[in-house]
C-alpha cells in the first residue's frame, strides 16, 4: 500500500497508467471525430473524385479534456484509493486475530466487529491468511486453523458475545498447538477486563509469534456488573460494580416484570473513590414481587442483567398479636424476636387477623394465644384453603387449651419441662432435619437448646407430619396440609422463655424457608433443575442452548458458568430458580501494565473510507456523456431535443431525492403526497419523537417494499393544524406530554379524515414506562381525552383472537413493539362502517421505536425484553396493519372457504 498523508492506494502500481496519458492526448487530438452523414442525392455526382490534399479535422479541446479526465478517474479507481487508510499490516505471515467474546465484550461489540472486519480487509488486500481465535469458545478444544480472509470475515460477522466469562488459558492452549510461519501479525481485541493470570498467559503465547497489538476500549466504556445487594436491605437493592475509579458516573437501573414491562426506574451515582455502588429501588411489596429482571440501561450484556426469582422477592408477612413489640419489656415479647428475624427478607404487617387477611399475605404468624373470635377462625380456614401458610408458636396459653382445631396434631394438656433446677434432665438439643422436609440442608447449631415444649399425642401419621424434632425424638415442628396451604406449629415459644432458638441464626433460616414455601418455591432440599430460559450475551432471554445441562441447587456455591451452565432460569415456568452471572464473577479489574513487546491502542479511530466506488462511478458517468457527445457530433442526435433532455436530466439530478415541500406550500404538499403511496406521521413538536417516527415508518416501508406487493415512498410528516390528511391510508400518531389540545379546525380535519375511511394508529408509547394496572390505563385515557377533545372516537374494544389484524398478512396473536404487554384497541367487529376497518387503533407498545432504522439501515433503538425476535414480530404487525388499512376485511370473508377446500381436495 502506498500512503500519501490521509490518502492511500491499495494497488499503487496501477498509477503507472498516468504515464500513458500523453499518448492518449496525442491519439485523441489527431483522430478526427466521425464525419456527419448528410443524405443529399446530388452527392452521387462527386463519387470517384479524389481531392489533391486531405487534412483531418482537430478534436475539440473540451472533448480531449473530458476523455483525459475519464481515463484519470478510471486509473485512480482501479488503484483503489482509501481515505484515512489503516497502516499496512507488518510482517508477511498470517494475521492472528484473537477476540474476547465473553460477557464483558457485549458493551463494545459493534466496535469489536468493526475493527475485526477492518483487519481482515487489510489481510485480504495483502493476500494473507487469517487465524481467528475466540476466548469464550462454545466448543471446548476447538482447534485454531488458517482461514481465507473471506471465510474469516463470515465467521466474524456471525460472532456474538457469550453470556459467560472468557477462558484465556484455554485459548492460549489452542494457540500453542498452531504451527504458524514466522512473520505473523498478532492483534488481540480485548474486552478490557483482567482475569488475574489468564491474560498474562495468553499474551506470553502470542508474543511467541511476534509483536502484539492489544486493542482496548476506553475506561469509560468498560463493562459493568450487577448482582444482588445486601440481603438485610429493606428495599430491593442491587450492587453495581465497575473496573476503574475516578469521576462521578451515573448509572440508571430499570426493573421490569417477566413480561418485559417496566415497573420502576432509579438512578445511582458512584463515588469517585469507590468501585461498587448499592442502589435501592423502593417500591411496595405488590410491585416488588412482580419484578422478574433488573437491567442496567445503556449497556446490554449478561453481566448488566440480574434475574429475580422467588427467593429474591420480599413477601408480606402478618403478625397477629395484641402485645406490641415495643412495650415496656420488649425482650419478653414474642413479636420482638419475630420482627428481628423476618425483617431482612419480608415486609411485616401488624393487626388483627381480619385486618391482615384483608390484603395479600404470604405467611400469618400467631404467637402463643387463641385464634380469636369464631369469625376470625373462619377467615383463617378460608385463607388456608386458598394456599396461605399459618405459623403458630406454643406457650403457656396453648398448653392449657384442648379445644383448638387449628393445630396440625393433637396436643397433650400441659407442657413438658425438660431442664431446670427441679429436674434431673438437661435441656434438649435439636436433631438433624429430615431430608423430606422444608428445613433439609440447614445446619443445626450445637448450642441451640429447648427447655420446655408442648407434646403431641402419638398417632399413626405423626412421623409424616414432623418437620423437626429433638434428639430424643419428640416433635419440635409439626405441619399439616390444609387445602392448598399449610398449618405449621412450633412446639416452643417464639421468645426465649422456653428455648434459645429465637436467639440463633437457625431461627431466621427456618422462617425464611417457611416464607418461601408460601409462594410455591420448592424448599424441600436440594433439587436438580432443567434449563428453562437462558440469557444470551446481550442479556436478552433466549431458549436453552443445546449444550446446557440441568443444574443442581446443591452446587450453587461452586457453579462455574459456561456452555454447560449458562446464566438464566432453571426449572419450569411455574417454579424456577435464577442463576445469575454477577455473583460468580470476581471483582472487576482493568488491564494493568503490559509486558514488553505488547502495544496498546483503542477501538476509536477515524474510519477508513473507500473512494473506489465513487471514482469508478464518475468514470462511468463521463463515459456515458462521451458516448452521447459522439452521437451528437455524428449527427445522430437532434441538437434541440438532446439539449432539452440533458437539461432535464441535470435538473433532476441536482434536486434532492425527496425534497420536502416548503411550509405553507399546499400544492407542493399535494403533489408529493399523491405522487406515490405514502404513510404519514403526525408531528408533535418534539424533535426526538418526530425523528423516531420518521425513522420508524422508513424502516416499515423498507420491509413492505421487500416482502409484499405494496410499493411505498418515503413517509411524510403532517401537521394536523395545517395539512390535509385525506391523501394517506394510514397515519401514525405518537402521543407526548407536550402536545396541546387540537384547535376546532384540526378537530374538523381529523373527523373528516376518519369519516372518509382513513385509519389512525394512536401510540401512547408508555407501555415501558407507565404504572402497571388500572392507574397507568387511567392516566393514558385522560391524556387522550384531553388531546382529542371533539374528535369522534368510536367505542373501542381489545383486539379479539379472530380479528383481521391477526391474519391480514402474517398469522399472529400478539402485537409487540419496543415494549410488550400492552392492549391493542380497535372498533368492535359488529360496527361495519368503513368496510369493517377500524378507523382508530390505540396501543402503547411504541411501534415506531421498534421499526426505527438509522442511515445505514440498522436498528436504532433496543427492544425489550425479546431482542431481535421481538423486533421481527413488530415489523410483522406493521405489515399486517398496512395491509389491513389498504385491503379492508377481505381476509374475514369465509364465504368461499368450502369451495376452496373442495377444490384443494380434488
Amino acid at each position: 500500500m502506498l500512503g500519501l498523508g490521509a490518502f492511500g492506494f491499495a494497488a499503487p502500481w496501477l498509477l503507472a497508467g498516468f504515464a500513458a496519458l500523453p499518448v492518449l492526448w496525442w491519439l485523441i487530438r489527431v483522430t478526427p471525430p466521425a464525419p456527419t452523414v448528410v443524405r443529399f442525392p446530388a452527392i452521387r455526382l462527386l463519387i470517384g473524385l479524389k481531392p489533391a490534399e486531405e487534412t483531418p479535422s482537430k478534436t475539440p479541446l473540451w472533448l480531449i479534456l473530458l476523455r483525459l479526465v475519464l481515463a484519470a478517474l478510471l486509473i485512480l479507481g482501479l488503484a483503489h484509493p482509501l481515505l484515512n487508510p489503516t497502516a499496512a499490516l507488518p510482517g508477511a505471515g498470517p494475521l492472528v486475530l484473537v477476540v474476547d467474546d465473553g460477557w464483558a465484550a457485549a458493551a463494545n461489540w459493534p466496535e469489536v466487529q468493526r475493527r475485526a472486519g477492518a483487519l481482515i480487509d487489510q489481510a485480504d488486500r495483502a493476500d494473507r491468511r487469517v487465524v481467528l481465535i475466540t476466548t469464550a469458545a462454545g466448543v471446548p478444544g476447538e482447534p485454531a486453523t488458517l482461514l481465507r480472509a473471506t471465510d474469516a470475515r463470515g465467521r466474524v460477522a456471525g460472532l456474538t458475545p457469550k453470556p459467560w466469562p472468557t477462558d484465556r488459558v484455554a485459548a492460549a492452549d489452542r494457540i500453542g498447538t498452531l504451527a504458524t510461519p514466522a512473520g505473523a501479525t498478532v492483534f488481540y481485541l480485548a474486552d478490557g477486563l483482567d482475569d488475574r493470570g489468564g491474560v498474562t498467559r495468553l499474551l506470553q503465547v502470542l508474543r511467541g509469534f511476534g509483536s502484539v497489538q492489544l486493542v482496548l476500549p476506553d475506561n469509560d466504556h468498560l463493562a459493568h456488573l450487577i448482582e444482588p445487594g445486601p440481603a438485610e436491605a429493606k428495599d430491593l437493592t442491587v450492587r453495581v460494580e465497575r473496573a476503574t475509579l475516578g469521576g462521578v458516573p451515573t448509572v440508571r437501573l430499570r426493573a421490569a416484570g417477566e413480561d418485559g414491562r417496566q415497573i420502576a426506574q432509579v438512578e445511582g451515582h458512584f463515588a469517585a473513590d469507590r468501585g461498587t455502588l448499592d442502589v435501592a429501588i423502593p417500591m411496595p411489596s405488590e410491585l416488588r414481587n412482580r419484578v422478574g429482571r433488573i437491567e442496567l440501561e445503556g449497556e446490554a450484556s449478561a453481566g448488566a442483567t440480574l434475574l429475580v426469582d422467588e427467593q429474591s422477592r420480599r413477601r408480606p408477612v402478618g403478625i397477629a398479636s395484641d402485645r406490641p413489640a415495643g412495650g415496656s419489656q420488649p425482650l419478653l415479647s414474642d413479636s420482638f424476636y419475630l420482627e428481628r428475624a423476618l425483617t431482612p427478607f419480608a415486609e411485616l404487617r401488624h393487626g388483627t387477623v381480619t385486618e391482615l387477611l384483608g390484603r395479600a399475605l404470604t405467611l400469618l404468624v400467631l404467637p402463643d394465644g387463641d385464634v380469636g373470635a369464631p369469625e376470625d377462625g373462619q377467615v383463617i380456614r378460608h385463607w388456608l384453603d386458598g394456599g396461605g401458610i399459618l405459623l403458630r408458636f406454643a406457650g403457656p396459653a396453648m398448653a392449657q387449651r384442648d379445644d383448638d382445631d387449628l393445630l396440625p396434631v393433637m396436643l397433650r394438656r400441659g407442657g413438658r419441662t425438660i431442664g431446670g433446677a427441679m429436674s434431673w434432665e438437661k435441656p434438649a438439643h435439636l436433631a438433624e432435619f429430615p431430608a423430606a422436609g422444608p428445613f433439609a440442608g440447614l445446619t443445626v447449631p450445637p448450642d441451640v437448646t429447648v427447655d420446655q415444649q408442648v407434646l403431641a399425642e402419638p398417632s399413626v401419621d405423626l412421623a409424616s407430619k414432623t418437620w423437626a424434632r429433638l434428639t430424643d425424638g419428640t416433635p419440635l415442628v409439626t405441619a399439616e396440609k390444609r387445602g392448598k396451604g399449610w398449618l405449621v406449629l412450633v412446639h416452643t415459644t417464639a421468645n426465649t422463655a422456653w428455648s434459645n432458638l429465637a436467639l440463633s441464626g437457625l431461627f431466621v433460616d427456618m422462617l425464611r424457608r417457611l416464607v418461601m414455601l408460601g409462594q410455591g418455591v420448592e424448599a424441600t432440599g436440594d433439587a436438580v433443575l432443567p434449563p428453562w430460559q437462558m440469557l444470551d450475551g446481550f442479556g436478552h432471554p433466549t431458549p436453552p442452548l443445546a449444550t446446557a445441562q440441568p443444574w443442581s441447587t446443591a452446587d450453587a456455591a461452586k457453579i462455574a458458568l459456561g456452555p454447560i451452565h449458562p446464566p438464566g432460569f432453571y426449572g419450569t415456568e411455574a417454579t424456577h430458580r435464577a442463576l445469575n452471572l454477577g455473583p460468580t464473577v470476581p471483582t472487576l479489574t482493568a488491564f494493568g501494565a503490559l509486558p514488553a513487546g505488547v502495544q496498546r491502542e483503542g477501538y476509536v479511530r477515524a474510519p477508513e473510507l473507500d473512494l473506489r466506488p465513487g471514482l469508478l462511478g464518475g468514470a462511468l458517468l463521463l463515459g456515458l456523456i462521451d458516448i452521447l457527445v459522439g452521437y451528437g457530433l455524428r449527427g445522430l442526435l437532434r441538437p434541440r431535443r438532446a439539449s432539452a433532455a440533458a437539461i432535464l436530466v441535470l435538473a433532476f439530478a441536482a434536486l434532492p431525492a425527496h425534497a420536502a415541500p416548503s411550509p405553507g406550500n399546499a400544492d407542493a404538499f399535494t403533489i408529493e403526497a399523491t405522487s406515490e403511496l405514502r404513510l404519514a406521521y403526525v408531528t408533535t413538536g418534539d424533535a426526538e419523537t418526530d425523528g423516531i417516527s420518521r425513522a420508524g415508518l422508513t424502516g416499515l416501508c423498507n420491509v413492505l417494499n421487500r416482502r409484499t406487493a405494496v410499493e411505498t415512498g418515503d413517509p411524510m410528516a403532517v401537521d394536523v393544524e395545517t395539512d390535509e390528511l385525506i391523501f394517506f391510508p394510514l397515519i401514525y400518531w405518537p402521543i407526548t406530554d407536550s402536545q396541546k389540545p387540537l384547535s376546532p379546525a384540526a378537530v374538523e380535519r381529523v373527523n373528516r379524515y376518519l369519516a372518509t375511511g382513513g385509519t389512525i394508529l394512536f401510540d401512547t408509547r408508555d407501555q415501558g414506562t407507565s404504572l402497571p394496572g388500572s392507574y397507568g390505563a387511567a392516566d393514558t385515557a385522560r391524556r387522550l381525552q384531553t388531546l382529542l377533545a371533539g374528535v369522534h372516537i368510536p367505542a373501542l374494544t381489545a383486539v379479539p383472537a379472530d380479528h383481521v389484524l391477526t391474519k391480514s398478512f402474517y398469522l399472529m396473536q400478539d402485537f409487540p413493539g419496543r415494549w410488550i404487554g400492552g392492549t391493542l384497541w380497535v372498533e368492535p367487529v359488529e360496527d361495519r362502517n368503513n368496510d369493517g376497518v377500524s378507523t382508530v387503533i390505540v396501543g402503547s407498545n411504541d411501534w415506531a421505536g421498534a421499526w426505527a432504522i438509522d442511515a445505514q439501515g440498522f436498528p436504532s433503538l433496543p427492544v425489550e425484553p425479546g431482542g431481535e425476535p421481538q423486533r421481527e414480530q413488530a415489523y410483522r404487525f406493521g405489515v399486517n396493519l398496512v395491509m389491513y388499512a389498504l385491503t379492508g376485511n377481505y381476509k374475514a370473508d369465509q364465504v368461499h372457504v368450502p369451495a376452496i377446500l373442495e377444490r384443494l381436495g380434488q
